[in-house]
C-alpha cells in the first residue's frame, strides 16, 4: 500500500546518529533533518565511514582528495553545528567489511542512538550497499543498541512505495544549502540532491524543500 508518509516530529532529547558512507552523504540526504534534530535539542553525532578518495572531481588525486574532503566535512559539520563527529576514514573501495563493521559498532556504544539514519540499497554506487551491509551487521552485533532506522536516499529516490516518513525542511533549507557550500569537490553531485529535496515538497504540496525517508525497526533493516 502506497503511503504519503507521515511528517517528522521531534520532543527533544533524543540521541541520534547519522552514518555517512562518504563526506557529504550527511548532507546530500538527510542534512535538513539534522539541523531539525538540532534546533529540537537532540544529540546528533555524524560518523563518515570513508574518506572519498574516489572522487575525479577537479582533477585531484586520490590523497589529495581524501584531504579535502575531511577538510571540507569539518566546515560543513562546524556550519550545521554540529560538534559529534566521527571520521572513520576508510580507504574509499579499498577497505575490508571487518574494519567498517568494528568501526561502526564503536560509534554505536558511544552514540547508543535512538535514532540512526542510514543509507539505502535502493542506490546505485557500491559503497552505499557495502556501509549499509556494515551497519546491519553492526546492529546485529549489539541487540542491546535498539535504535529506529531512518534510509535516506540520495540520487536514486525511495519512492512512495517506500517513504513513510517526511520531513518538511524549508525553515532551513538555506542553512542547509549554505553549509552544503563547504563541499567545493561535490558541488555538482550536491545540486542534484538538493533538486530531488525541492521535488519531494513539490509533489507533497510542501513549501519549500523535504527530505523524505524509509523509517523501519533496526530487526527490519538487519534483515
Amino acid at each position: 500500500m502506497r503511503s504519503n508518509g507521515r511528517r517528522w516530529a521531534s520532543t527533544g532529547g533524543g540521541r541520534v546518529l547519522i552514518v555517512a558512507p562518504h563526506p557529504d552523504d550527511e548532507i546530500a540526504g538527510a542534512g535538513g533533518t539534522l539541523l531539525l534534530h538540532l534546533r529540537a535539542g537532540d544529540q546528533v553525532m555524524v560518523v563518515h565511514v570513508t574518506d572519498g578518495r574516489g572522487s575525479r572531481a577537479q582533477g585531484l588525486g586520490p590523497d589529495a582528495m581524501a584531504g579535502h574532503r575531511r577538510t571540507e566535512a569539518e566546515a560543513a559539520l562546524a556550519g550545521l553545528g554540529v560538534s559529534r563527529w566521527d571520521w572513520l576514514g576508510l580507504r574509499e573501495w579499498e577497505w575490508e567489511d571487518a574494519a567498517a563493521i568494528e568501526a561502526l559498532g564503536r560509534a554505536l556504544a558511544i552514540q547508543v542512538p535512538d535514532v540512526v539514519y542510514a543509507p539505502s540499497r535502493v542506490d546505485f554506487h557500491p559503497e552505499h550497499h557495502r556501509v549499509a551491509r556494515a551497519l546491519a551487521a553492526a546492529l546485529a552485533a549489539a541487540p542491546r543498541i535498539d535504535p529506529v532506522v531512518r534510509i535516506y536516499q540520495v540520487h536514486v529516490p525511495l519512492t512512495r512505495v517506500l517513504v513513510n516518513l517526511v520531513a518538511p525542511i524549508g525553515a532551513v533549507l538555506g542553512e542547509t544549502r549554505r553549509a552544503a557550500q563547504a563541499y567545493a569537490t561535490q558541488q555538482g553531485s550536491l545540486r542534484s540532491c538538493f533538486r530531488l529535496k525541492r521535488y519531494a515538497a513539490w509533489s507533497r504540496a510542501i513549501p519549500g524543500a523535504a527530505e523524505e525517508f524509509w523509517e523501519l525497526a533496526s530487526g527490519a533493516y538487519i534483515a
